[in-house]
């Protein structure tokens, strides 16, 4: 699907239908139809073009100027950069300067309801050492999606119009079969999942975008959640989908089962992914009411390959592959992508296999996780390549299927498990509740422990000081730990440091 073809469809719908709720905790949440989101677009994409931006970074909180100023950049071909609010002081200038930006929109000053947004001219700068700006963008980039990556300097991943396009129609195709007429957006615009799945798809197939602040949802600060705010919210809106990440779903499903309370019957699709979810985690959401399915997907595939859904379901695979994408599993067991795929990486050669004068159709990228697909087709991905561990019996464990198995024991939110080398495995444990005591823990994992082979069991155990986010510098931002980090934290809680080994982190 090409841009003008995107727009096409958005114009085809009714002019009077919503395409925005920009809720914000008002008693009535205030609605943009599509014919007054078209125009508001238009404005923007004439402010840019007059103004002769080239590539524009946005600080805006979720809501209808986050949305208008993405749909304006890809309409008027001008590159957008979100600046993802956990982003810090330092790692957003390395955005700006790696981007080679000339523009930032940012809230007014005083709130987001204090007008509209301020787009600042400012000049752009240079990396030391690294190419120019025009050199280090690779051509055909729409949109540069930064990752934290594992030592905290942002990589940005360049996408094309043409594959962000198509994985939101893709999205679009596989869900029409629900009556899906409400989109909850509970993650930041900036991080492409929501961009992708929250924005673009519900768009296209003429659904309303519910945009609240994300401090409405529950997300505060770098990773805090409430899930009793994200049910308020899908409860008042009558959301019918939500994306959520796997500790955001295990925390509602905790809440609304402490509280007795059913889940808000308007919901359809709980869509959920990010990190290694896990058959015992769909199915006590499920059993909570929350219609969770799990999928897969990654920056490098502008966002979703596959997808569980009602009807092609099976519980502890990510589904089968939308679409738009296609999957294979090579000689070693890592997962391959292809169909929708990232240009490559800001400032380095174009990506995928084969060489880059192949179309990009054609090519496949290694995604660096291992998984199988079953005889149906279904998905399975066992876990990081790069994180396998190996125990000084020579038996190989990948710790996402240890963490996932802690994760569903009902008091543990959070797992890390460490031990390469090790003769027993360890874990570092965050409570799903602050009040959990350490004989609560202790018997979660007895618990896993019982489910697990010999070698897979958990021997010493530790208690985390604070939560892995991204606050603590012990998670990204979609809640993949930084093991190297964690690792040197714990360490000496474990094991022998002098014998403790630990692989790269993603």
């Amino acid at each position: 699907m090409q841009v003008g073809e995107f727009f096409q469809r958005l114009q085809a719908h009714p002019a009077h239908a919503p395409a925005i709720v920009d809720d914000g905790c008002r008693a009535r949440p205030a609605e943009v139809s599509f014919g007054m989101l078209l125009q508001r677009v238009a404005a923007m994409r004439d402010r840019l073009v007059r103004d002769e931006v080239r590539v524009l970074c946005t600080r805006l909180d979720n809501g209808a100027d986050w949305i208008v100023a993405d749909l304006a950049a890809l309409w008027g071909g001008i590159v957008h950069v979100p600046l993802p609010h956990f982003f810090s002081d330092t790692q957003q200038r390395h955005v700006r300067a790696a981007a080679g930006a000339d523009a930032v929109l940012s809230s007014a000053p005083g709130g987001d309801d204090a007008g509209e947004p301020v787009l600042a001219r400012i000049p752009p700068v240079t990396l030391a050492g690294a190419a120019s700006p025009e050199r280090r963008l690779l051509p055909g980039t729409a949109k540069i999606t930064f990752t934290s990556g594992s030592t905290g300097t942002p990589r940005g991943v360049c996408l094309d119009a043409a594959a962000m396009l198509a994985v939101a129609e893709g999205i679009a195709a596989a869900t029409a079969g629900l009556p899906i007429r409400r989109h909850l957006c509970a993650l930041p615009m900036a991080i492409l999942l929501e961009n992708i799945a929250g924005l673009l798809a519900p768009l296209l197939r003429g659904a309303a975008v519910v945009a609240p602040p994300l401090a409405a949802v529950g997300l505060t600060g770098s990773s805090s959640f409430e899930p009793a705010r994200l049910d308020a919210v899908i409860r008042r809106t009558d959301a019918m989908s939500v994306v959520l990440l796997p500790q955001m779903l295990r925390s509602w499903t905790a809440w609304l089962r402490a509280t007795a309370r059913p889940a808000p019957a308007s919901l359809l699709l709980a869509a959920v992914g990010g990190a290694s979810v896990g058959a015992a985690t769909i199915a006590a959401a499920r059993a909570a009411g929350i219609p969770a399915y799990e999928g897969y997907g990654l920056s490098e595939g502008a966002s979703v390959q596959t997808l569980n859904l009602p009807g092609a379901d099976r519980p502890g695979s990510a589904g089968r592959p939308l679409p738009h994408a296609r999957l294979r599993i090579d000689a070693d067991g890592e997962i391959q992508i292809g169909g929708a795929l990232f240009l490559g990486y800001l400032g380095a050669p174009p990506a995928g296999t084969p060489p880059p004068s192949a179309p990009l159709s054609n090519r496949w990228w290694r995604t660096g996780d291992l998984g199988r697909i079953d005889a149906d087709g279904f998905i399975h991905v066992a876990g990081r390549k790069d994180a396998l561990l190996v125990t000084a019996y020579g038996r190989n464990v990948s710790p996402e299927w240890v963490e996932t198995t802690l994760q569903a024991s009902g008091a543990i939110a959070q797992a890390v498990v460490l031990g390469a080398g090790q003769p027993v495995l360890g874990a570092v444990l965050w409570p799903l509740r602050e009040a959990t005591t350490d004989d609560e823990l202790a018997a979660a994992v007895a618990r896993a422990n019982a489910s697990l082979p010999d070698y897979a069991r958990i021997g010493p155990w530790a208690r985390a000081r604070q939560r892995f986010d991204v606050a603590s510098a012990m998670a990204t931002a979609n809640g993949r730990p930084r093991r190297q980090a964690i690792a040197e934290a714990y360490a000496n809680e474990l094991f022998d440091t002098n014998r403790l080994q630990y692989g790269a982190t993603r």
